[in-house]
């Protein structure tokens, strides 16, 4: 141990005291691990943010834990006020207290009075420049919500006070709002199943590994000139194994470094945090911390990587006291090994095959670990086929000699280089082509169709009136083209009020003039006083005895629909003998009815019980406000007015934050490959600065050694996309025969990923000429 302790401080002191060709091997070392670090510091502190927010989230969930029937000191009021605003979604909660001791919802130290509330800051801002916004949210603005009632900085949240919130009965009729004793009281995440924790577990391999894979060709910076030091100490008296522990010990003291420079740049971008939104999450910078286990797995793991690393790869070369035999061609790579690494992946995730569906559990480990090794697997392959293609390249321009000689004297370095692309790419093709298979797990299709209307907008009414002004006001608005108004109510058996035990007739009755109910029925002939009887079609379940009442000269009472008793005074309506029978229609929202169908001729919407106004808008595509003038006017028209708008699919909830994750996290990973990739160009240009003042002093065009640099680099990533497309298509087969989906390549996507991890290459070596420009100068001759 004292042996080892010597060594490694002997190799930290050449590190940091080298002079200025050592201090810049040692900060480019530095920042390459660091960039990895911050990353991967960033990913410890995503579960606990993630904790942090679901915390947040349940503890101002306003629902009760049950019904609260009477009011007492200590209740409230509590109404949903949500809305969008430009695809942004905001959250309002209306509060009105039932007496002075009502509790109140965290970050808000006081309830707003009404025609008052209290919004996130973000809310706020977004207020003061949005008058449209503006007119749909008019409370006046008493205060802010604290840090500890929003999720995030960019959170759009309000709580507004009011005086027109009624309580709802114990089954959930003839009120606005919830009568609760105060807030969090329950969570209501989702579990999502096997498949979900597979397409989790794969997202962070993915997007985890490349960062390890750079950690670790980072500090492997500078191999050429540590090599040449190293012989320097054997002519001196240093032995094979002292030479390798002083090596560790320069990497090892660069590893350290980077974890200083890493924390540094998590911390310093943490204080940033509150400033950024990805794709509608955002975080407090107090909440962005790693978890101490995973920071402590980091700090002790990227060291003993750089170790590990640097004794692996000095295994092969042999430093002698007067030079350093690897610069001579040795024998060819032997591959055998390198595939094993992907075949022992594959079978750890055989027994996976076919068992990840329904309840069934994941072994998150042995998946992860299959996953890695056969990814892990891709970028073992690739030295060697670099080495295959590029031994084998003759002839040709200068520069493209210079690049392929270039590369057969040093083609492991350029394998390095690309080997985080190659990670990247191939495991984002497998989570691609999983992703595009399970979909169908989570999104789902609505049956809406946005070509016939594109918002729909419904509405509890006390009468009649009320929803033809509902209606008219609608079809009013700014924007609006043609606005398909009705109203629905349900109806019962004619003696249901002498029916003991609660069995009643279900009949679903809808009230809109001809144009509405075409859209909702295959009718033929129309016109005001017409009557249409619409069966139910083949799956929309069996009303029983319902049918029996809905035929022509049949009684109805439209004081319904009755709850376990009967309540009210009967409204007896017979339907006409010239009803005729017409074919249920899908609607423009994809909805499905039966039942009667009448025109307001044919019957008076005032005879209607609980009546709810509806109306399926078609907006002009001419306004682009059009959406926001129609939630403008449906929050003038009174608290629980539903908006939404209209899409042929919806996914869950969890699934849509995962791939949200995903683009986030794909977009980090992407900008510290182009970062890592840009260090490691400088270096090895930096490596080779008197090469190419030479070069260029013998009267090699600059222009021809610009390219012998890009083809350098072109060389290595098409071989490297090549095979990150097969081992994609590897991986994510396997993915789908765990999920028992069948084998489809998402070309496109592959095509698409290919092209991103070759636009960052492309973008790296464009960033590296200047730089080479300044290197090919006549004083780059000059030597000590």
């Amino acid at each position: 141990m004292r042996t080892w302790a010597r060594d490694l401080a002997l190799g930290a002191r050449f590190a940091a005291g080298g002079g200025r060709e050592g201090w810049t091997r040692t900060v480019l070392t530095a920042v390459g691990v660091g960039l990895g670090v911050a990353l991967l510091l960033l990913a410890a502190a995503v579960p606990p943010m993630m904790t942090v927010r679901d915390h947040k989230r349940v503890a101002r969930d306003a629902m009760s834990s049950g019904y609260v029937a009477k009011p007492t000191d200590s209740t409230l009021l509590s109404a949903e006020a949500d809305t969008t605003y430009h695809d942004k979604d905001i959250t309002g909660i209306l509060l009105q207290p039932d007496g002075p001791n009502a509790a109140t919802p965290p970050g808000v130290t006081k309830l707003p009075a009404p025609g008052h509330m209290v919004v996130s800051p973000a809310l706020h801002r977004l207020l003061d420049g949005s008058p449209l916004l503006r007119q749909r949210i008019p409370y006046t603005i008493d205060g802010a919500i604290g840090r500890a009632g929003l999720m995030g900085p960019a959170e759009l949240y309000f709580y507004a006070g009011s005086d027109r919130l009624t309580a709802r009965d114990a089954e959930y009729r003839n009120g606005n709002a919830d009568r609760i004793t105060g807030f969090g009281h329950r969570s209501n995440s989702a579990v999502m199943g096997p498949t979900f924790d597979l397409l989790l577990v794969i997202m962070l391999v993915v997007l985890l590994l490349p960062v390890g894979v750079f950690i670790a060709t980072a500090v492997r910076l500078g191999g050429e000139r540590r090599d040449r030091r190293l012989a320097a100490l054997r002519l001196v008296g240093a032995d094979n194994r002292m030479t390798r522990r002083i090596a560790a010990g320069e990497a090892l003291f660069g590893s350290v470094l980077g974890l200083l420079v890493g924390g540094g740049l998590f911390f310093a971008g943490r204080q940033l945090a509150s400033h950024v939104t990805i794709r509608g999450i955002s975080a407090y910078p107090a909440d962005m911390t790693p978890a101490t286990t995973l920071a402590v797995l980091i700090v002790l793991a990227v060291p003993l990587t750089a170790v590990a690393v640097t004794m692996l790869s000095l295994r092969g070369t042999a430093i002698e006291p007067l030079g350093v035999v690897r610069q001579g061609v040795g024998r060819g790579r032997r591959v055998w090994w390198r595939l094993v690494i992907p075949v022992v992946g594959l079978v750890l995730l055989l027994p996976q095959f076919g068992h990840v569906h329904g309840d069934s559990n994941l072994n998150v480990y042995q998946t992860a670990t299959g996953a890695v090794l056969m990814l892990i697997g891709v970028t073992a392959v690739l030295p060697w086929v670099v080495e295959q293609v590029v031994g084998r390249l003759r002839g040709g321009p200068v520069a493209w000699q210079l690049a392929t000689r270039r590369l057969q004297l040093s083609s492991n370095a350029a394998a390095r280089m690309v080997s985080g692309v190659t990670v990247a790419v191939a495991g984002a093709i497998a989570l691609q082509m999983l992703f595009t298979a399970v979909d169908g797990d989570f999104v789902h299709e609505t049956g809406g169709d946005p070509s016939r209307a594109q918002v729909m907008v419904d509405a509890p009414v006390a009468n009649g009136a009320q929803a033809r002004d509902f209606n008219q006001r609608i079809a009013a608005t700014r924007g609006v083209r043609q606005a398909y108004g009705y109203v629905n109510a349900d109806a019962t058996q004619p003696d249901a009020d002498r029916v003991r035990d609660g069995d009643f007739a279900y009949l679903p009755v809808v009230v809109g003039d001809c144009p509405t109910l075409r859209q909702m029925a295959q009718v033929s002939a129309c016109s005001p006083g017409s009557v249409f009887i619409v069966p139910p079609a083949d799956g929309m379940g069996d009303p029983g005895s319902a049918r029996s009442y809905l035929r022509p000269g049949s009684r109805l009472d439209l004081n319904g629909p009755p709850q376990s008793a009967y309540v009210g005074t009967p409204r007896l309506w017979t339907i006409p003998r010239t009803a005729r029978t017409a074919a249920p229609r899908t609607d423009p929202t994809g909805s499905l009815s039966w039942g009667l169908f009448a025109t307001p001729q044919a019957l008076d919407t005032s005879l209607l019980s609980s009546p709810t106004a509806n109306s399926m808008v078609v907006l002009d595509p001419r306004q682009p406000e059009a959406v926001e003038y129609v939630r403008n006017t449906t929050a003038k028209l009174g608290i629980g007015v539903d908006v939404f708008t209209v899409h042929s699919t919806t996914q869950q909830n969890s699934y849509t934050q995962l791939r949200r994750g995903l683009f986030a996290g794909a977009a980090l990973t992407m900008a510290l490959i182009g970062a890592s990739l840009l260090v490691m160009m400088l270096e090895q240009l930096r490596d080779r600065k008197k090469l190419l003042a030479v070069l260029v002093a013998f009267g090699t065009r600059r222009s021809a050694l610009a390219w012998s640099v890009l083809w350098q680099t072109a060389i290595p990533v098409v071989l490297g996309l090549v095979l990150a497309c097969a081992g994609g298509l590897g991986l994510g087969a396997a993915l789908l025969a765990m999920t028992s989906r069948p084998f489809h390549p998402d070309w496109s996507g592959m095509a698409a990923m290919s092209a991103i991890g070759a636009a960052v290459v492309l973008g790296v070596t464009l960033l590296s000429m200047p730089p080479l420009w300044r290197l090919m100068r006549a004083d780059g001759l000059r030597t000590e």
